[in-house]
């Protein structure tokens, strides 16, 4: 079945080639779908001739953007931390707050007691308000579970979701995201968990397409996590890092080193780890949610962008630090806390994001060859859209070529 949209008021086509600050915007324009995949997309006025008993959709005006791309989330886990939240606002910090037995190991033991179906349940509702938001593509870590059957778990939900879900999920392994409690005393036996016990599991079972280490004081030693990186490359998995969020680690450095496909918060990254993550071609992940409910300093998107390194942006989404899945409202943070302009902050929703989760060839963009995911968005432009916040701009999703949600005020 062939789709025709006309009649958008912008389209932005965020093509592979442009630098990030140009999303290639097109005024007045029109798409053409076949197969699920894009087979054109042009000014309106040089539309193809229609393919007889193509279907039509008129977009009235409105902006349409490629499907959004979550390439950081936590997606499946247990409880809320919402007395850490006001901890916080009371002057606790991030630190104290897991010293005294909150923060991620507070959710391990509320993950693990939840079950299977709790787990289930609970992540599809979010996908379901993602997929309203625009989004088609999440990146979903393990790291609340903590012990090889807890966390092959999480990674079962995932695989159940993807199958199920209209939403596609790119599961990452996320084994060293803290110290269990039965190890805090010994974290090099975890490691050597990590290594020997769940990443050959997980590989051979194909659960994960990433494997991510927190390097961070309080967390993992950049030593600890290149042992784990290696051991994962090794097995095949694509390599991320959570890297520099708290503290200038070396996490950067690390995840350049190992040719990472991202490095991930980066909020204290210093010059050195800038250039190598330049050099390498690593994605910086942004994560100004995460900033924003811990009070803590933004990633420095102006010093990236201009040293060449490409900056996505995701939610953080988890129950302590990032409690929000409003990609939208990250991508105005972006804007208003780390400079970025409105068309960079697009393309870090989609063609950069689709980089870092090793999609660039076939997801975030407008391009004919791309998969035809998009949203239709309730506003005239991409600025328009960003300085304009509401709740939920998303009139309709269509992922792979279907429409997979539209509003009740919406008809395509």
């Amino acid at each position: 079945m062939t789709t025709i949209i006309r009649n958008i008021g912008q389209l932005a086509t965020c093509p592979p080639g442009n630098p990030q600050s140009d999303a290639g915007l097109l005024d007045t324009a029109a798409l053409v779908i076949d197969g699920g995949q894009l087979r054109w997309a042009g000014p309106e006025r040089d539309l193809p001739r229609p393919v007889p008993g193509a279907e039509t959709f008129d977009a009235r005006g409105r902006l349409v953007v490629p499907g959004l791309i979550d390439c950081h989330t936590h997606l499946c886990f247990g409880g809320w931390r919402g007395d850490e939240f006001e901890q916080r606002l009371l002057g606790a910090s991030y630190a104290d707050i897991a010293a005294a037995g909150g923060g991620i190991r507070r959710t391990v033991a509320q993950t693990r007691a939840a079950s299977t179906d709790e787990l289930t349940t609970r992540a599809r509702a979010v996908l379901d308000a993602m997929l309203a938001l625009g989004v088609t593509t999440v990146e979903c870590k393990s790291g609340y579970g903590l012990d090889a059957g807890q966390e092959i778990r999480q990674l079962e939900v995932y695989a159940t979701l993807d199958h199920e879900h209209a939403i596609d999920l790119v599961p990452t392994f996320l084994g060293a995201h803290a110290l269990p409690e039965e190890h805090a005393t010994d974290p090099d036996a975890y490691v050597d968990l990590v290594c020997e016990r769940m990443l050959p599991e997980i590989a051979r079972r194909e659960l994960a397409r990433f494997c991510d280490v927190f390097v961070e004081h309080g967390a993992f030693s950049p030593a600890q996590g290149r042992r784990v990186l290696e051991h994962a490359a090794r097995l095949g998995l694509g390599l991320k890092v959570h890297a520099d969020q708290l503290s200038d680690g070396g996490g950067a450095a690390l995840a350049a080193e190992l040719g990472a496909v991202s490095a991930e918060h980066l909020e204290y990254a210093n010059d050195d780890g800038i250039e190598a993550l330049a050099a390498a071609g690593t994605v910086a992940v942004s994560l100004p949610l995460a900033s924003l409910y811990l009070g803590e300093r933004f990633l420095p998107a102006r010093r990236m962008l201009a040293a060449g390194v490409a900056v996505a942006i995701a939610t953080d989404f988890n129950p302590g630090s990032a409690p929000s899945f409003h990609l939208p409202l990250a991508m105005l943070l972006g804007c208003l806390r780390q400079s970025m302009t409105c068309e960079e902050a697009l393309m870090g929703v989609t063609r950069v994001a689709a980089q870092a989760i090793s999609a660039d060839g076939q997801l975030g963009s407008l391009q004919p060859g791309f998969q035809a995911d998009l949203a239709v968005i309730d506003a005239p432009s991409l600025t328009h859209w960003l300085y304009h916040f509401q709740p939920n701009a998303c009139l309709a999703t269509m992922k792979a070529g279907r429409w997979v949600h539209t509003r009740e005020d919406w008809t395509p």
